[in-house]
């Protein structure tokens, strides 16, 4: 559920900050990608950190 929060969140923000750059439609999917990765691999981190600990 993280990975998924994480990946939507990620992308959301990067395309938020394409856009106050002024970047075009694909800087903003640029971004949205690469901080949809970033975000995705934290939720996945943090979901095993939390499955471990239980």
């Amino acid at each position: 559920m993280f990975v998924i929060a994480g990946a939507i969140l990620g992308a959301i923000l990067g395309a938020l900050s394409a856009r106050r750059r002024k970047g075009n439609g694909l800087d903003m999917a640029q971004y949205a990608a690469g901080y949809g990765i970033l975000f995705a691999v934290i939720g996945m981190i943090l979901t095993v950190v939390i499955e471990k600990s239980l």
